[in-house]
């Protein structure tokens, strides 16, 4: 289980998270909802060791892993799916792939089949460079990059962002399927509707700080969600 307690967050003077506290069960999928700018993209980026913390403790099973460097994170089981995707555009498919496994020194063959089993598309355009695909092809190209190292728990910064409406449908499908693998899945999304109705657990950041907490469901029914997020109300 990831744990995180108290967390805090400050960009020179400006308190960017304030006492954020949530888990992530093991082979869940939770979601952390809210507005931009909210805390959510710097609770992640802090787990994975890209952004120092000012305060709280983030705990994955007994280690606690403020003040460990991004690849010794990694290392642990723990990998990010950045918010823009962030694929090296003038190498490979393939090559983008094999960066997500850097820090392994087993065989790669049996991660690379599984994740061209998930993007059947990734293996068909595995020498093309990956610059040169769609939106959609990028974001699964990130993802299975990030699965590449094995991960326990894979962490996704905004993976709808900026793609239409059919391949969003296609990307949240994927994380479902990831989850059914065994992965444990962390996201962050501003598609509040699409979040909710996969996650098993959620929680609603505003100005930085957990405002509201339940079960996807429970919150897809939450008024106060509907409002704020959804752009619906029963009233």
């Amino acid at each position: 289980m990831l744990e995180v307690r108290n967390l805090k967050i400050n960009y020179g003077g400006i308190e960017a998270v304030r006492d954020i506290s949530f888990d992530v069960p093991d082979a869940k999928i939770v979601t952390l909802v809210g507005a931009n700018g909210a805390g959510k993209s710097s609770t992640l980026r802090s787990i994975i060791g890209l952004v120092k913390s000012s305060g709280g403790t983030v705990k994955w099973g007994k280690e606690v892993l403020n003040g460990k460097k991004t690849d010794e994170i990694v290392k642990n089981g723990i990998t990010l799916v950045p918010e823009g995707r962030h694929v090296f555009p003038d190498q490979t498919v393939l090559e983008n792939l094999k960066i997500g496994a850097y820090l392994r020194k087993d065989s790669l063959e049996e991660d690379l089949e599984r994740v061209y089993k998930l993007f059947p598309r990734l293996k068909e355009r595995s020498w093309q460079l990956a610059g040169t695909l769609s939106g959609g092809e990028q974001q699964m190209l990130a993802v299975g990059r990030a699965l590449m190292a094995n991960p326990s728990i894979i962490m996704m910064d905004e993976p709808s962002l900026g793609l239409a409406p059919i391949v969003v449908q296609d990307i949240f499908k994927i994380i479902k399927k990831v989850n059914k693998a065994g992965t444990t899945v962390l996201l962050v999304e501003q598609n509040a509707n699409m979040a909710l109705r996969i996650a098993d657990y959620a929680y609603v950041i505003e100005n930085g700080r957990v405002t509201m907490q339940g079960t996807g469901k429970e919150l897809l029914s939450n008024e106060d969600v509907k409002r704020a997020y959804l752009g619906t109300s029963a009233g």
